[in-house]
């Protein structure tokens, strides 16, 4: 079975990829189980509590937790996936970007170029 060539990534290509990643999110999103206020709470009670989506996030650096609604989740869902989506894309793009400056820039070093001739000494 014959295989598609591998697109090489170039930053236009990669560009026009992260466009169509809106929204994205940093994170992650976890169905988590609370008990309530309640003093007789059935649910609470018999040990089963009640599930509540948390969303976690870093704010300046520190680790923050938002309770978010079961509406808002799958909206949240698909923002995380952009997101590791635009991290790949990130990281495919910095070596596309090396290559391209290489192939506009010519080496400059290395055995490509040659020998250079040695620099007079100032003490001699």
């Amino acid at each position: 079975m014959k295989q598609k060539p591998e697109k090489k990534p170039t930053p236009a290509r990669l560009w026009r990829e992260l466009q169509t990643c809106w929204p994205a999110l940093k994170g992650s999103l976890a169905l988590v189980y609370k008990p309530c206020i309640r003093p007789h709470c059935r649910a609470c009670a018999s040990g089963k509590k009640h599930p509540n989506w948390l969303l976690a996030f870093s704010d300046q650096g520190r680790r923050r937790c938002l309770y978010v609604p079961a509406l808002l989740v799958p909206a949240l869902q698909r923002a995380l996936r952009n997101g590791r989506r635009i991290e790949q894309l990130l990281h495919q793009m910095g070596p596309a970007l090396v290559q391209q400056y290489r192939a506009q820039n010519p080496a400059q070093t290395g055995p490509a170029v040659g020998l250079r001739p040695a620099k007079p000494s100032p003490n001699s």
